[in-house]
């Protein structure tokens, strides 16, 4: 028991151990793995074709081949620390310790030991001490504009050392402490270096990214950063207020009552709208947000994402939760940042003490401050219902501040509409709903004045018979929901329905013959598959004169009645429903065709106050019952629907297959069934 013990001791210490790697770390595992092919310390690295980017890969972007939407070429480098040796396979040999001043010429960083040195810093790093540089890299210097390059190196003495000094914390830290969220300060008057710690691996250090990362030496260690940093001083708030191209910015954050977030603490990202962007919305439009303190505030918070992204970090689009309650779609195409799918981000990782500023050209409007009309209009899949609903002078209604709800039906639903656009009046309901909220019996009070049913059914959410097709989009007054088909209002009984449409007269006629109309008026939720006048008109003699017995006309229309509701949009493809009498139909849906027991449906959910019509073109008969293809006889043995027989000494378990009687005997028969011999 004690050795058995001591054993799962052992096993939690190590899921422990691996469970509390870093993101960073668990990267750079992955990237070990699929480096070990070519040796030891060998790490396998992502660079985006045409750049010199370069990452360490995670499962996602090794099986991808992409980073930002580009493809990558995989190299094979020295993971970090190590390096290789003349003859030998991958890289064998651990770097060097010497002292953070020597480290920067070893891992590359050959400008920033140039500028220590001018900078009279060289003394100090290669000195007592434990520090941690975070070193640019040669490109992040070259990549600094001339004017701002020539003041550092023009002054070395101050500007520059103050420079150095603010990549420099005085302690060791390795990626594990560089937690995220995390801050130090830094040996430049202790103004704070900021950590994000991704959990996609990239660790970034105010916005810049680690591409080199624990370069030990023998006085601290050694971070190689992919751009240059400045020192962080002010809030997001004060440095949107500097800004003349936010004006319009930080007027509309005034009126929202946003300014003490702005200025408190707090991780924020936001993507600031430039003067250029309100310019670009309709002016009716944003004078109604702008005077709408709601709205407004709504407006403004799905400009700003809860957690600080930096440029940096996005590698891949993924959702993230804005202040709005609501999710962007925030991915990256090459070097740009995409929003909701747009390339619409100018300037990049502008960081304050309390977040991150991404200019955009372009205003993100939320759902939830748009009218019924503006949602609408946002929606292309539902362009033909928008024209019909304003040619019906529902403009109004669309665009006023009245609580309702507008049934939009797809574009595809409107092929072969006939109907007067005057009912579309019926696709707006009164009060705002969300269809999280409907529940099955409930009716719901159309602006024509009728009242609509909600069915919910396994797999749809109904409103008569158009079922909800998409999520609800909810406006600032009113909600919009998109259903599958034109929606259409009970007429009456079923019998009202019958006796309304002439295809079915000899149906009507027979219901009537049959003492069936009581039924078929009175209150209830019944399914009728409506056999039309031609489909009485091609059943066989016999089976037409059949029908002139009560008994047998009685029993073939309840075979077409079923005892629940169902419209084509809870039909899944298999699903039973109990008629009057007989055995269960079985219903399917065969591109985008209703059928039951194989016979389509002409035209279904004409809808009914006690359910719902379904027009078939022939009489439904019920299906064939299936025989087993092997039956037990004197040539072999049936086993709880398996059969085993042998063929030629092998042993042959054959599973329960169904044909026909007729190809049954045919089987059985043939020479191939008598010599199989029965396993006893």
């Amino acid at each position: 028991m004690k050795p058995l013990t001591l054993q799962a001791l052992a096993v939690t210490l190590i899921a422990t151990v691996i469970a509390a790697k870093s993101p960073y770390q668990s990267v750079l595992q992955h990237s070990r793995i699929r480096g070990r092919q070519h040796g030891p310390n060998v790490c396998a690295m992502q660079r985006i074709q045409g750049t010199d980017k370069k990452y360490f890969t995670n499962c996602k972007q090794w099986y991808h081949r992409k980073i930002c939407g580009k493809p990558t070429v995989v190299t094979y480098e020295c993971c970090p620390g190590y390096e290789k040796v003349i003859g030998e396979k991958g890289c064998p040999a651990a770097l060097p310790l010497v002292n953070i001043y020597n480290t920067l010429g070893v891992v590359g960083a050959t400008t920033t030991k140039m500028y220590s040195e001018r900078a009279s810093l060289q003394k100090e790093i290669e000195g007592p001490g434990s520090f941690t540089f975070f070193s640019p890299s040669n490109e992040a210097w070259a990549a600094l504009p001339t004017e701002i390059l020539d003041a550092l190196v023009s002054n070395v003495n101050i500007e520059l050392l103050n420079v150095l000094h603010y990549h420099m914390v005085n302690k060791r830290l390795t990626s594990e402490d560089l937690k995220h969220g995390s801050s130090f300060p830094s040996m430049y008057q202790d103004f704070d270096v900021h950590i994000q710690h991704y959990s996609n691996g990239i660790v970034t250090v105010n916005c810049a990214r680690l591409v080199k990362t624990d370069q030990h030496a023998t006085n601290g260690i050694v971070h190689v950063v992919d751009r240059v940093i400045t020192a962080i001083t002010n809030n997001v708030n004060s440095f949107l207020d500097t800004d003349e191209e936010l004006e319009s910015l930080q007027t509309a954050i005034a009126a929202a009552g946003l300014t003490g977030m702005l200025e408190s603490e707090g991780s924020y990202t936001i993507f600031a709208p430039t003067n250029e962007a309100f310019k670009k919305i309709p002016q009716e439009m944003l004078d109604r947000i702008l005077g709408d303190p709601v709205a407004l505030k709504d407006l403004l918070n799905y400009h700003i994402l809860k957690n600080l992204h930096c440029s940096e970090s996005i590698v891949s689009g993924t959702p993230l939760e804005t202040l709005q309650g609501t999710v962007l779609e925030v991915g990256c195409d090459g070097q740009e940042i995409t929003l909701n799918g747009k390339t619409i981000v100018t300037e990049k990782d502008k960081l304050g003490t309390n977040g991150v500023v991404h200019y955009i050209n372009e205003l993100l409007i939320p759902d939830s401050v748009k009218t019924l009309k503006e949602l609408a209009e946002g929606a292309p899949q539902v362009s033909t219902a928008t024209k019909l609903f304003l040619d019906a002078g529902l403009g109004p209604q669309l665009t006023g501040s009245n609580a309702m709800t507008l049934l939009a039906p797809l574009n595809d639903a409107f092929k072969g509409w006939k109907q007067s656009f005057l009912l579309m009046r019926n696709h707006i309901l009164k009060n705002k709903f969300s269809s999280k909220s409907l529940y099955h019996g409930q009716e719901l009070e159309t602006l024509g004045g009728n009242k609509l049913r909600v069915f919910v059914f396994r797999n749809n959410l109904c409103i008569e018979n158009a079922c909800i097709a998409a999520h609800d989009k909810n406006g600032r007054y009113a909600t919009m929901f998109i259903v599958d088909k034109v929606l259409a209002p009970p007429m009456g009984t079923i019998m009202d329905v019958l006796k309304a449409d002439s295809r079915f007269s000899t149906l009507v006629d027979n219901i009537q013959k049959a003492g069936l109309t009581e039924l078929l008026n009175k209150k209830g939720t019944y399914t009728v598959f409506a056999p039309t006048n031609d489909a009485f008109r091609t059943m066989p003699p016999a089976d037409l004169n059949k029908l002139t017995n009560p008994k047998e006309l009685i029993k073939l229309l309840k075979y077409h009645i079923g005892d629940e509701f169902l419209i084509s949009g809870a039909v899944t493809s298999h699903t039973r429903v109990k008629p009057l009498s007989g055995d269960k139909l079985e219903l399917g849906m065969r591109n985008s065709t209703m059928y039951v027991n194989r016979v389509p449906v002409v035209d279904g959910d004409m809808m009914a106050t006690n359910g719902v019509v379904h027009a078939v073109g022939s009489i439904i008969k019920p299906l064939r019952k299936l025989t087993p293809f092997l039956q037990l006889t004197s040539s072999l043995k049936i086993l709880k629907g398996n059969a085993y027989f042998k063929i030629k000494g092998i042993l042959v378990m054959t599973f329960s297959h169904y044909i026909s009687d007729e190809l049954f005997q045919k089987v059985v028969s043939s020479r191939s069934s008598k010599t199989m011999s029965p396993v006893q």
